[in-house]
Formats: structure tokens, C-alpha cells, sequence
């Protein structure tokens, strides 16, 4: 488990948004490790976990795109079922909010990369030790 800066993008939800932003990105260098996209009423939010999320973020100024930044967790669980379960059972006893959670999985067992939001991330760091 490790916390992680997470970079975010609210944007107008409309063709080529994303794409901007991955061209903005690779042009600095910057990996996207994992990515996480939601529409709510018209407005599209990113959230990513990037290689270097200080570059990241001045890579999308250059392009005109307003990014923010937030702690996150990023776990490494066992890829089959009840492990993400028992992470959300174990926050909920410690009375931890799970604000956004996203994955990547092979789907072929092996390892899950899980990224969780949360309002403190030290506090679900100790709570899943």
C-alpha cells in the first residue's frame, strides 16, 4: 500500500477532451498508471495516478487545462472475489468514507492494482495495516 498524489481534471463532458489530456501527457512524458472517468450532468471528472503528477500538472497548464491534485491509496490486492470487500468492511469498522475507488485487473487472477479516495489517508493507511 502506498499513498499517492492523484491528479484530477473536471472538464466539459464532450469528444476530444480526453484526448487532449493523454496528448498533453505523453508529450511531457507522463504515464497514466491508472484512470478513473465519470459524467455527471454535462461535466466529466478524471481522475488519474501518474508517474510524475508534478509534471503532469504542468503539462496541462501548457495546454490550457485546469488540474487539481488529491491523496489517494493505492493497493495491491489478490485478483479474486472478496478482496476488495474485505478492504471496504475494514475502512467501514474504522468509520473511513470511500469518496472514489477504481481498479485494473488482468481478470485472469494475480494482482489487482486498487486506487481508494478517502478524507484521510493516513488514518485508512493504519486502519488496513
Amino acid at each position: 500500500m502506498a499513498q499517492v498524489k492523484q491528479v484530477t481534471v473536471t472538464a466539459e463532458s464532450k469528444p476530444g477532451v480526453l484526448a487532449k489530456v493523454c496528448d498533453a501527457l505523453a508529450g511531457a512524458g507522463v504515464n497514466i498508471i491508472a484512470i478513473c472517468a465519470a459524467d455527471t450532468g454535462g461535466r466529466g471528472k478524471l481522475r488519474m495516478v501518474v508517474s510524475d503528477p508534478a509534471r503532469a500538472r504542468q503539462a496541462l497548464a501548457d495546454a490550457k487545462i485546469r488540474a487539481g491534485e488529491e491523496p489517494a491509496l493505492m493497493l495491491t490486492l489478490d485478483d479474486r472475489p472478496g478482496s476488495l470487500g474485505r478492504v471496504a468492511e475494514r475502512l467501514a469498522a474504522a468509520k473511513i468514507n470511500i469518496k472514489c475507488t477504481y481498479a485494473s485487473t488482468s481478470g485472469a487472477g494475480g494482482a489487482a492494482q486498487i486506487v481508494l479516495v478517502v478524507p484521510n489517508p493516513d488514518k485508512a493507511e493504519r486502519a488496513l495495516a
